[in-house]
């Protein structure tokens, strides 16, 4: 682009004449509006798990879930405080549930997902049919898809809550709503969506377009995730920048599992350390196992079991694993690729 353009007193009248007429001139601010490069506005960041847990606790004995309907406490990057922003583009959050509690069903035109951090007994009903989520499980909620959430444990249960209520904000889209009653009644059997979609196979009369664009698979089980991964490393050696990293699906299609949001899980075994990378992106990271260090940019962020990191879009990003890690991620990487903005360096 060009160089900068000048500012005399009588260019400096003509802008301010601009004004009440509600225009601006392009040329002072076009640098801008097309910079070189992208900056994301998001700062790399770290919520330790086992400072934010006494915290969530302390949530649950000031108010119930169903006076919360979801008590959670919103993971907030320091950069949109107040703005409920984890990274520019997605908002994530710790949710507790006690047992014999009941979060109230309803429903919203953002997409969420569920990752199971910590107990037992805890379960979401989506659309009729009901999944107990177990530690490391990623569970969806489709777009205006009823859930609710119970607990017939006796332990809390805690998971992080990711969604893309600052997408849907853009474009002014949020709508939602109550059900008529706290929860739903159970409609399908327990592990039916699994059971017709998550095998290898498809229903013969039936498209997998239950809920759109999105998987028609809600509950994608830790334990078979974690088994892949390993057995995958064992078997194609790893990434260099990667490590091994194993998308979820949506078997219908074959692509992302969610229509605004990617979701991934990567391993490293102890020692792995991955070369620099980035990309446009904005990345959520989840703990599910491991210690070691991320470094954003150059900001270096050690991380433990359950912590959540924030990602910020087009910052260099390396991983090294003090011990075996499960590292699952969520992004708006999606909307990127279809929309051919989405862009990756690797050094």
């Amino acid at each position: 682009m060009h160089g900068e353009v000048s500012l005399t007193p009588e260019r400096q009248a003509f802008y301010e004449s601009l004004t009440p007429a509600n225009l601006a001139p392009l040329w002072a601010v076009l640098k801008g509006m097309m910079p070189p490069e992208p900056k994301s506005k998001a700062v790399p960041f770290r919520w330790s798990y086992e400072s934010v847990r006494p915290m969530l606790l302390k949530a649950g004995e000031l108010l119930t879930a169903e006076e919360a309907e979801r008590r959670v406490l919103v993971l907030e990057n320091p950069s949109f405080q107040g703005m409920s922003r984890t990274t520019s583009t997605l908002y994530a959050g710790l949710q507790l549930i006690l047992p014999g509690e009941t979060a109230p069903a309803h429903r919203h035109t953002a997409s969420a997902l569920r990752f199971m951090i910590e107990g037992e007994g805890a379960f979401t009903n989506v659309d009729g049919e009901r999944t107990t989520m177990r530690p490391g499980d990623f569970v969806i909620t489709p777009n205006w898809a009823w859930h609710d959430h119970g607990h017939e444990g006796d332990q809390p249960c805690i998971w992080l809550d990711g969604l893309d209520v600052p997408i849907v904000q853009f474009f002014e889209t949020i709508f939602s709503g109550g059900y008529d009653g706290k929860s739903q009644s159970v409609t399908r059997a327990e592990g039916d969506s699994l059971a017709r979609f998550g095998s290898g196979l498809l229903p013969l009369d039936e498209d997998g377009r239950r809920y759109g664009a999105t998987s028609p698979i809600f509950n994608y089980p830790f334990e078979r995730t974690r088994e892949a991964l390993v057995a995958a490393a064992k078997g194609g050696g790893s990434d260099p920048h990667l490590g091994t990293t194993l998308r979820y699906a949506n078997p219908v299609d074959g692509g992302w599992a969610m229509p605004t949001i990617s979701t991934w899980m990567t391993h490293l075994q102890k020692g792995e350390q991955t070369k620099p990378m980035r990309s446009t992106d904005g990345i959520v990271m989840c703990v599910a196992e491991g210690t070691g260090e991320v470094k954003i940019g150059e900001t270096v962020l050690t991380f433990a079991p359950h912590d959540v990191v924030a990602i910020p879009a087009w910052s260099w990003r390396s991983f090294k694993a003090s011990s075996d890690c499960f590292l699952f991620c969520f992004s708006d990487r999606v909307i990127h690729e279809k929309l051919g903005f989405f862009r990756e360096e690797r050094s």
